[in-house]
């Protein structure tokens, strides 16, 4: 009975996404220029910030959630821990070689959380986060990997700051233009701010009141926000380019989760 409540809140909440999804596209295909006329300031502090390491806690997961899976098939729980060395390698090798500030914090982005997550998992066994570190590779793949840059090569959207005097060469997400160098839809950076959705498996049967639940809800979706509008404010996205990332990302995680954690009726 829990199981067949379980799937049909999910299906529930899936459809009313997609419904917001399309409402929200269509809206926005038509608002997106007078949208970005309003409200971006290349100048922004926070949307500098956003572009420079918005991605970076995005990486560090994608870089736990692939040692935990590689290790996890091993049985020796000291052996596990071998992907999460290499990894720490290669940041350690992002600051050697750094070209700016960014490939530096990069580094730092990926050794630190690294080995934190070592430490407070030293004697779990990784074969107990399997599932859900495959959730966050599948959907790794699925939005930032495939479907962004995919999308970005065959749109060839003008972002906001680089079109042309009296927005002569706008588009409207509907109208793909090509291959012409240009990669504003969808936004890459936003498809990796919300790689945190499925840590929100992990709070799924607390209490609505209980503080962690609220704190990562607050901290998973506070993070996938900001780094969503800062790409609007900055001028390197429209908001169509950040609804299409988010909702994805957000279907992607509830589909993955009907089907591995969900038992079947």
């Amino acid at each position: 009975m829990l199981e067949k409540l379980k799937k049909s809140f999910t299906s529930k909440l899936l459809l009313i996404l997609i419904i917001v999804w399309v409402i929200l596209a269509l809206v926005f295909g038509f608002t997106d220029l007078e949208i970005s006329k309003a409200v971006v300031d290349e100048n922004s502090a926070w949307g500098i910030f956003g572009r420079d390491y918005g991605e970076v806690p995005g990486y560090a997961l994608i870089a736990i959630a692939l040692a935990t899976y590689l290790g996890s098939f091993n049985k020796n729980l000291n052996l596990q821990k071998i992907p999460a060395y290499i990894s720490v390698i290669v940041g350690i090798l992002f600051i050697i070689f750094a070209n700016d500030e960014t490939d530096f914090y990069t580094g730092w982005g990926l050794i630190i959380p690294l080995i934190f997550y070592v430490i407070i998992t030293w004697n779990k066994d990784w074969k107990n986060y399997r599932t859900l570190a495959g959730i966050i590779l599948l959907l790794a793949i699925i939005n930032p990997l495939v479907f962004v840059q995919i999308s970005k090569l065959l749109w060839g959207r003008v972002r906001f700051r680089d079109l042309a005097p009296g927005f002569i060469d706008y588009t409207p997400w509907f109208l793909p233009q090509g291959i012409t160098g240009n990669q504003s839809f969808p936004s890459g950076h936003t498809a990796m701010g919300w790689m945190f959705l499925p840590l929100l498996i992990v709070v799924k049967d607390r209490k609505n009141t209980d503080i962690v639940k609220i704190l990562f809800y607050i901290l998973i979706f506070g993070w996938g926000l900001f780094v969503g509008l800062s790409r609007i404010v900055i001028g390197a996205h429209y908001t169509s380019d950040v609804l299409f990332s988010t909702m994805l990302a957000a279907v992607i995680t509830i589909l993955l989760y009907k089907k591995l954690y969900i038992k079947r009726s």
